[in-house]
């Protein structure tokens, strides 16, 4: 996945539809937010069991969710000037040195 290639094609989208003044970050870090909510409300009333078994529909409409959760990170990455990349990098090797053995 080439989040370079990624990232200029949601430019392209947003730049037809004229939303970049609506692209702050703090508009991207809400939009982030709200689809992680629509994540989170597909295994609201879902056993630990049922969470890990979704039907064909159900896994499809998370998957969608998570898409675009990862698509507005990238915007506000974009938008902040972080190299998404970067920035998980870092932070794996932040969490390797601090929970590995």
């Amino acid at each position: 996945m080439n989040l370079e290639h990624l990232t200029e094609r949601l430019h392209r989208i947003r730049d037809t539809n004229d939303w970049k003044p609506f692209h702050s970050p703090k508009n991207l870090a809400m939009a982030a937010s709200v689809e992680m909510a629509e994540l989170v409300e597909i295994f609201q009333w879902l056993t630990e069991d049922q969470s890990r078994q979704l039907p064909a529909d159900t896994l499809a409409h998370a998957g969608q969710e998570v898409g675009d959760i990862v698509l507005y990170l990238l915007l506000l990455c974009s938008e902040l000037g972080l190299d998404m990349n970067e920035v998980v990098r870092a932070k794996l090797a932040d969490s390797e040195r601090r929970f590995a053995p």
